[in-house]
Formats: structure tokens, C-alpha cells, sequence
């Protein structure tokens, strides 16, 4: 070696990040492996390489032994023959021979070059995995590099990544060449090296998005307290703030619904509802149950269930087309919520021959749903609809 070599290896340090001392113990490691390969010896071998010059130093080692425990002549020395060598050896000492490694053939040069690969590959791979394994449940941006059976690969610069089936959503097309914002979901170590999972269906990729364009999540001054998801199809969101003078929702939405729409545009049209957290489970789950009404609410802080009365012409948009809204609602709070029309309410009462009251007491609850939380309940906002409004 010499010292372009040294440079090649500085050159490698820069643009992959393997460190030179990575380089050499691999090479030493090979040179021990070729010298094997060469001699056909179990012999023990030391190698040692000088980091400012290259210069390579082998040496075949043997213990000094008595000369009647002289066992094995390549991994041992008698003493009667240390001495010769010279004077002052003595039993237990380690007699090392200098060996030219330009003697060495060309299937252990082969050997040694197949070591130096694999070492390099393997710090390159355990690169690669702590890196991104630093950034899992991170936002990542991708480009499609190719499709097969279903699986859309990324191309990371260093790496590739992999999207499953599972993790897209549905109904999205993904073309070579174009780029998306994905969550790193997990990264794995595999025998062919670090495998990267992305996601673009995962709740927490609607988080960071939102970290991403409101400055005061970023910040922490708002907080988002949960979400709920269903993939290309509606979102809902609760935030809170914790300065009284921010308010949560006009900050996700931002000037003209332009933060907002920046998330929307990103997830293409994906419906998002953001709604305000609350402290109190009655307004809490009003909320969640935004754009619909709400006039009443039972809840059974014991069972986590609650009975939710809405207005009669308000009962299909509180259960949403499939049962979505009162499906993302027991998402977002982690409550189990019945919904009922006032007249099934009415109806309800009228079966089970009990008074409000009763049903209040029979859910543990207080004895009214305030005023305060029907105002609070209309604090949400179904982002689309802000988009369109500052369109036109």
C-alpha cells in the first residue's frame, strides 16, 4: 500500500462515512485469512498495518515451549532452538518470524479481497441502519424508484425503502419519478442488509404533516392530543392549546386555510376534521362528533361509553356515510359512543319507563349537558370545507 491508498480511504470516509479504521482491521483480518489460505496452517499470525503509511508488517507467531512439551512445530518453538536464535529467550516467550506477503498466491489474494468487500459492506450496512433507525416515526420524503407486486420501493439517496401494500393508501398511484412525504415506520435488520418500512396510511404521518406546516406544534404551544384515520378517506384531529391567547384551530388552519391546505394537498383530498380537545368527556366527544349538532351526552366514565342525542335532521351526519363520523369519533376520544335522534332518545326514555334523570344517575354523570358545551361542540372545523370557502 501506499499513499493513494490512504487517500482512497479518506475519499471512502467522506462519501459513506466508513472510517478508515473499519478499512484497515478488515485488511488485517484478510491478510490473517490469506496467510492461512497460502501456508495451509492454523499457525497464529499477527498483522499489523501502519495508518500514516500503509506499510503492512506480518508475523507468524510461536509459543517457546520445553523442549519435551514440544507438541505442534508450527504453533510452537523448543527452547533449545529459541535459543539459538537467540540467547534470551525463555520459556513462555513469543517467537515472531517476519513473513512477505508478496509471496502470498492468488486465491488467498482472492480470499483477502472477498474479507475487505464484506467488511466494508457490513459497516456500510450497520450505517444505514443506525441512521435511519434514529429518525423512525419521522417524516421522510421519497421517489418512487419502481412498483413490483404491489410494492412501491423509494429511492433515499443512500438506500432504498419499501412501501406494502398495507401501508399505502388506497386508491393512491405511484409512478416512477414522483416524490412523497412518507413516515418511516420501522427499520429492520435483514441478511441482505437494513430493510426500511414506510408508510403513507399511519395516523402519526397526519401528525407530523401538521408539525410540519403549523409552527405552533412545532413549538409546542399547541398540542395534538390524538387522531384518527382512515386513509385516503377523512382524517379528524383533536388539538388544544396551551396559551389561552393561541387559538388551536385557527392556527392548524392558518391565513386563508393555507397550512391546512398544504396537509390536504399533500394527502390528495383526504378530508380532515379538526376539533378541539377538551378536559371535560362530554364536550370532548361533541366535538369529535363535529359536523354534527349534539344536545345531550351520558357518560360512563367506569365503561368508557357514552349515549350522544342529536337533533333528528342531524342523526345521518353524525353517523356519517357508512358509519365513518361515529366510527373516528370512538377513535379520536377512545370512548364507545351510541348515537340517538331526539325522537329515538324520546322513544328510548319512554321503553325503558325512565326519566332523564334516571339516566343520568344510571351513567354516573352530571344532569345536564351546559350551554357552554353545545357552543364548545361547534369548535371544530372540517378543513375542506375552510379550503373551499377561502377559494372563492
Amino acid at each position: 500500500m501506499n499513499q493513494e491508498f490512504i487517500e482512497a480511504l479518506d475519499e471512502l470516509e467522506k462519501e459513506k462515512g466508513i472510517s478508515k479504521e473499519v478499512v484497515f482491521s478488515a485488511l488485517e483480518a484478510a491478510m490473517v485469512s490469506s496467510y492461512k489460505k497460502n501456508f495451509g496452517t492454523s499457525q497464529n499470525v499477527e498483522v499489523n498495518i501502519d495508518r500514516e503509511t500503509g506499510k503492512i508488517d506480518i508475523y507468524a507467531l510461536q509459543d517457546i515451549v520445553a523442549d519435551e512439551d514440544l507438541i505442534d512445530d508450527k504453533t510452537q518453538l523448543s527452547i533449545s532452538q529459541a535459543k539459538k536464535l537467540d540467547p534470551k529467550y525463555e520459556v513462555g516467550d513469543v517467537f515472531s518470524k517476519m513473513v512477505d506477503p508478496a509471496k502470498f498466491g492468488r486465491i488467498a489474494a482472492q480470499t483477502a479481497k472477498q474479507v475487505v468487500i464484506q467488511r466494508i459492506k457490513d459497516a456500510e450496512r450497520d450505517i444505514i441502519f443506525d441512521d435511519f433507525t434514529d429518525r423512525e416515526n419521522e417524516i421522510i420524503t421519497g421517489q418512487v424508484q419502481r412498483v413490483s407486486y404491489g410494492n412501491v420501493f423509494f429511492d433515499l439517496g443512500k438506500t432504498e425503502a419499501i412501501l406494502l401494500p398495507s401501508e399505502q393508501i388506497k386508491g393512491e398511484t405511484y409512478k416512477q419519478g414522483d416524490r412523497f412525504k412518507l413516515l418511516l415506520v420501522e427499520v429492520k435488520k435483514t441478511t441482505k442488509g437494513p430493510q426500511i418500512i414506510l408508510s403513507r396510511s399511519h395516523p402519526n404521518l397526519v401528525k407530523r404533516l401538521f408539525e410540519l406546516e403549523v409552527p405552533e406544534i412545532a413549538e409546542g404551544i399547541v398540542e395534538v392530543y390524538s387522531i384518527a384515520r382512515e386513509a385516503g378517506s377523512r382524517t379528524k384531529i383533536a388539538v388544544f392549546s396551551k396559551d389561552e391567547e393561541v387559538d388551536p384551530l385557527g392556527a392548524c388552519v392558518g391565513y386563508k386555510g393555507a397550512r391546512v391546505k398544504a396537509i390536504v394537498d399533500e394527502l390528495h383530498d383526504e378530508k380532515v376534521d379538526i376539533v378541539i380537545y377538551s378536559k371535560d368527556i362530554d364536550t370532548f366527544i361533541a366535538n369529535a362528533l363535529s359536523p354534527s349538532k349534539v344536545e345531550k351526552v351520558f357518560a360512563n366514565e367506569k365503561e368508557k361509553s357514552a349515549l350522544v342525542v342529536v337533533p333528528d335532521y342531524q342523526l345521518s351526519l353524525a353517523i356519517g356515510k357508512e358509519g365513518q363520523n361515529a366510527r373516528l369519533a370512538a377513535k379520536l376520544t377512545g370512548w364507545k359512543i351510541d348515537i340517538k335522534s331526539t325522537t329515538q332518545y324520546e322513544e328510548y326514555l319512554e321503553t325503558e319507563n325512565i326519566t332523564e334523570e334516571d339516566l343520568y344517575e344510571r351513567y354516573g354523570c352530571k344532569s345536564d349537558f351546559s350551554e357552554e358545551a353545545i357552543e364548545n361542540s361547534e369548535d371544530s372545523v372540517d378543513a375542506s370545507d375552510e379550503i373551499e370557502k377561502d377559494e372563492n
